[in-house]
């Protein structure tokens, strides 16, 4: 057995984890053994439920930020991608993700988890240990969904999620995480470099954000979105309530998403919960103030939105930073993610209904990067961020890690729509967009009798 370690987890002894390797299972028939592993499947899997629980929370915020025609459809997707995606990652990505390396780039897709026996304590581990690294594989999966929501074709976006979990995502996934599952064996390049990720700012919200902007890209805006002269319109979402449900199912999940990426049930979690919580306060007040600022008011949605750049801004360096350094990379991410999302909207003319390329990518980004800044050595072996003495050592790889990402993910993502849109199509027709996809793609509304629907 296996358990997962970064820089900053505890490493098993190498000859006490040789011993448990070799050693028969009766050998740990004894009291203090039993009760660490069942302590650590427990934390595992109660993390891995609250991960899942957010998929509820994207489905509160894409379909809240969104009209009521579509808002069916934001449901489905985010159905798909947990039931499709989940799927797909046990019989193909877990073992491109995790299995034995290939030069650093690639697992072996041979670890598969089809023939894995059910009883024995090493397989029971790693079921639970799948089950986790499923909901983070469905959580960049549905990222995807808001950021081309409201004119995407039901059928390609099945085809698209297949991709995202059963390739794109585990092979960049393996240069950061490889190691986690088999130690040396399965360990990416990105990791021989230093990179640091502790809980996916990058691995797995910049991923989901990048493919996202590609789909965007390929897409092209809604219809009524910019006019003939290239100037952005607003388009309204229907249930801000409804959307700041999400933030806050989202907020409570992340403390399964950052604390759980311990996989042990140790003292450390209390740290990592507080990192997060302040990060998610500090997002918060720097996207109102910063929309305050701006706007003259303080936005709802840009204030929403703030919540979420916190949490992605610290789930990199969510156990290796302190708490005053989480409200400062909170704070910033708040920021950031308003400047963003007007960026992309005004300037760049890409059509991102929920800033999901924003909150993901952008913020994403900067959690990584924050990682080479912010770094206590006391958490981290001894190697500091640049404010705390270490120079640029642990920026370097930070920055290689963001670049490459994005270019794998971005590529992969063009590729992917590019394909879906020759096979399947991607784009639903003018008609039905302007009826909503509720309708137009599943044959039915979601407010039935209470809503009048704008076709604007």
């Amino acid at each position: 057995m296996i358990i997962k370690t970064n820089s900053v987890r505890r490493k098993i002894p190498a000859l006490f984890t040789l011993f448990m390797l070799l050693a028969p299972t009766a050998a740990f028939a004894g009291e203090e053994y039993l009760s660490q592993t069942h302590g650590n499947i427990l934390w595992t899997l109660i993390a891995a439920i609250l991960v899942m629980f957010m998929q509820a929370g994207f489905a509160c915020v894409e379909a809240g930020f969104t009209r009521a025609k579509s808002a069916g459809n934001i449901l489905m997707k985010n159905f798909l991608d947990f039931a499709a995606g989940s799927i797909i990652f046990f019989l193909f990505g877990f073992g491109i993700m995790f299995g034995l390396d290939a030069g650093g780039f690639i697992g072996s897709s041979g670890f598969a988890l089809s023939g894995i026996g059910l009883t024995d304590p090493d397989s029971q581990w790693t079921l639970t240990f799948w089950f986790f690294q499923s909901v983070f594989a469905a959580t960049a999966a549905t990222i995807v969904s808001g950021g081309i929501a409201e004119r995407t074709k039901f059928s390609g976006y099945i085809l698209i999620t297949m991709i995202v979990t059963g390739l794109i995502y585990p092979i960049s996934g393996h240069w950061a995480w490889g190691s986690l599952w088999l130690g040396d064996a399965g360990a990416g390049w990105l990791e021989g470099l230093g990179f640091m990720d502790f809980a996916g700012s990058t691995v797995v919200h910049s991923v989901g954000a990048w493919i996202a902007l590609a789909g965007a890209m390929v897409l092209g805006p809604r219809i009524g979105k910019y006019t003939a002269d290239g100037k952005a319109k607003a388009i309204p979402g229907h249930n801000i309530p409804l959307a700041g449900l999400g933030v806050f199912i989202l907020w409570f999940g992340w403390f399964g998403f950052n604390p759980g990426s311990t996989t042990t049930a140790d003292g450390s979690i209390g740290l990592i919960a507080v990192t997060t919580s302040l990060a998610a306060c500090g997002g918060t007040l720097g996207a109102m103030f910063t929309s305050w600022f701006r706007f003259g008011k303080p936005d709802i949605s840009m204030t929403c939105n703030g919540a979420l750049a916190g949490l992605v801004g610290i789930t990199a360096g969510c156990a290796t930073v302190s708490p005053a350094g989480a409200i400062v990379i909170g704070i910033i991410a708040g920021l950031l993610v308003v400047l963003s999302i007007e960026f992309i909207d005004k300037v760049l003319h890409i059509d991102d209904p929920v800033g999901a390329v924003s909150v993901h990518g952008v913020c994403g980004a900067w959690g990584t990067f924050a990682c080479g800044l912010f770094t206590v050595p006391a958490l981290n072996g001894g190697a500091g961020g640049l404010f705390y003495g270490g120079g640029i050592d642990l920026i370097i790889p930070q920055v290689i890690g963001i670049v490459v990402v994005f270019l794998w993910a971005f590529g992969a993502g063009l590729a992917a729509f590019t394909i879906a849109k020759a096979v399947i199509g991607i784009r639903v027709s003018k008609e039905d967009e302007m009826k909503g996809l509720d309708i137009a793609e599943h044959g039915m509304e979601s407010y039935n009798g209470f809503q009048i629907f704008s076709n604007e």
